[in-house]
């Protein structure tokens, strides 16, 4: 069973990458003294409010209060699990992410990935050597296809037979049960037999190169004409998207991602030079689909038949793509002439041409209101009401931002109002965010003695040295969060190297990170703060109120019971504890 991810790893990880780096990748920043700037991702602003602090490897928005570090920017921009994001900022470090042994986290998954690309070459080695491949090759050359761009994704091919990949790679019980369990085998009548036979083979590759599942285009006659692996523990065709992963390795930097429906456009389009197509895998595009390609660029291009099948797929992408449409993202659709695809419009026209197509696709917004000004009478009241109707429930599944007002702009200008009055969630939510802002920038209400001190070492783990230096009476009493900033000490005092991004990640999956998460919040840059002695200030008043409460109550005192010494101590640290008699 595969573990969790050891906490060593995430502290070596995050003192690894650069949350600047990370960031910046998907919002431009500009460097404002020691720290970098931008408008927030997160709720829409006029004016920079986004910080990034190199030193801390970490993020805050003054206006929204959105903060963390580079794994839970990651879990909030790109829609990430916590695992997610870990796997994905050690890919981009260049490394493997470990697990501790024992704890039941889930199945191991390395065997099924072995099998797989085990199963990948083999595919591969029978295009190149069965005897019945011919027909195959034939197929990829009348395509246009040559061998650069066959190895680049990988083709191969599945000879005709019932078991030719069970018998070469079901060695064993284990190995026979991996192949069922990959989808790579089905059984009938009580044997097993292969998914795919004679076939051309597409490897379908997760963002780190693995082969997860196969798609498989029949030569001839047979049906279905292409056949995809079903969903397995690998596999999941509603969050995976075909020529990814060849994507990414012919640009680090993709500017946009045309996608089309199938196998052989992908690899048509990159025979050509076009190499930044990816198709989905049998399914309408799903919310996955984008959230995964908006993690690559800030562009989509859908490519469609210009038929009547193609808008109806073009307008459910487009309903799709509506809560995503955060500012600085596009969504655009290229329809085709009508009977013609990727593959075979590319072939008549030439790349430079349908490149061309591409620059000229129509913007999200276009088609929204085209689409439903075709379904009414524009030129009456009554019909321009009617597309307010229509449009309106649209528009609010934007999220709030620039996009979305200029959206609900242009349909008052179409219907002939004035003042803003459609987009009644857009001023709710800008109202709230207004609120929220002044909350953080223009006042902050001072925390207890207990929630400064942890909020301060938090922010400044270096202020540990003042801590060390102050009494430690308070480490005796049994208060809310004293064993938190027991532990937080404890932390810093074995790993002095680390920074405040690292020391809240340690925290994530306990009862108390979102407690930690909001003392992260706190704002300790004004300029009239000064840190060590606000953590002095706070430890003394922890002492202070220590021995307030742990001060003997006079009615709970027997002082027949206590020797001499105890009583000159009692009254030495308590006077005025005991009244006179007891004295």
């Amino acid at each position: 069973m595969a573990g969790k991810i050891p906490t060593q790893f995430i502290d070596d990880l995050l003192n690894r990458i650069d949350v600047v780096d990370v960031i910046n990748r998907r919002v431009p920043l500009k460097k404002a003294g020691r720290d970098f700037q931008a408008r927030c991702p997160f709720h829409d602003e006029k004016t920079p409010s986004f910080t990034v602090s190199p030193q801390k490897q970490f993020y805050h928005c003054f206006g929204c209060g959105a903060h963390g570090s580079a794994i839970g920017f990651l879990m909030e921009y790109d829609n990430l699990g916590f695992v997610e994001a870990v796997e994905e900022l050690a890919h981009f470090a260049g490394l493997e992410v470990p697990r501790e042994a024992g704890a039941a986290q889930g199945p191991d998954l390395n065997p099924l990935y072995a099998m797989m690309e085990e199963t990948a070459r083999f595919y591969r080695h029978q295009l190149k050597n069965h005897a019945d491949a011919r027909q195959a090759i034939d197929y990829l050359k009348a395509r246009g296809l040559s061998g650069e761009i066959a190895a680049i994704f990988a083709i191969g091919y599945a000879p005709p037979g019932w078991d030719n990949l069970l018998s070469t790679l079901g060695r064993d019980k284990p190995a026979i049960a991996r192949l069922l369990e990959c989808g790579l085998t089905q059984e009938g009548e009580g044997k097993g037999y292969d998914r795919f036979r004679n076939r051309i083979i597409f490897p379908i590759r997760d963002r780190r190169g693995r082969s997860i599942g196969f798609g498989g285009r029949s030569i001839g006659e047979e049906k279905p004409k292409y056949l995809n692996s079903p969903e397995t523990l690998l596999f999941h065709k509603g969050r995976e998207l075909y020529g990814l992963y060849e994507a990414r390795k012919a640009s680090t930097k993709i500017a946009r991602l045309l996608v089309v429906e199938g196998y052989m456009d992908v690899v048509a389009l990159a025979q050509h030079g076009i190499l930044n197509a990816v198709a989905t895998l049998g399914t309408a595009t799903t919310q996955d689909h984008l959230e995964l390609i908006f993690r690559t660029c800030p562009e989509v291009v859908f490519c469609f038949d210009g038929d009547r099948a193609g808008r109806d797929a073009a307008w459910k992408a487009l309903l799709t793509g509506l809560p995503l449409m955060r500012d600085g993202r596009e969504v655009k659709f290229l329809f085709l002439p009508q009977g013609e695809d990727p593959d075979t419009q590319i072939r008549k026209e030439g790349s430079s041409a349908f490149s061309q197509r591409i620059e000229q696709a129509q913007p999200l917004s276009k088609f929204l209101f085209q689409h439903l000004t075709d379904q009414v009478q524009m030129e009456s009241i009554d019909g321009r009401a009617k597309l307010a109707q229509l449009a309106s429930p649209l528009l609010e599944k934007l999220p709030s931002g620039v996009f979305r007002r200029m959206m609900f702009q242009h349909l008052e200008e179409l219907v002939g109002l004035k003042g803003g009055h459609l987009d009644k969630g857009g001023q709710q939510t800008s109202q709230a965010v207004h609120r929220r802002g002044m909350g953080h920038s223009e006042k902050q209400q001072r925390p207890t003695p207990i929630r400064m001190a942890i909020a301060l070492l938090l922010d400044s783990p270096h202020l540990f040295a003042i801590a060390e230096s102050v009494e430690n009476e308070w480490q005796n009493w049994d208060a809310p969060g004293i064993s938190i900033l027991k532990q937080l000490l404890e932390i810093i005092r074995s790993q002095p190297t680390l920074n405040k991004a690292a020391l809240l990640e340690r925290w994530r999956d306990t009862e108390h990170f979102n407690h930690l998460n909001k003392l992260a919040n706190y704002r300790f840059d004004l300029p009239d703060m000064d840190q060590e002695a606000e953590l002095r200030d706070a430890l003394l008043k922890l002492n202070a109120q220590y021995r307030k409460n742990s001060r003997p109550q006079p009615g709970n005192l027997r002082p027949s019971e206590l020797s001499d010494d105890q009583l000159n101590e009692l009254k030495r640290r308590y006077p005025g504890t005991l009244s006179q008699d007891e004295q």
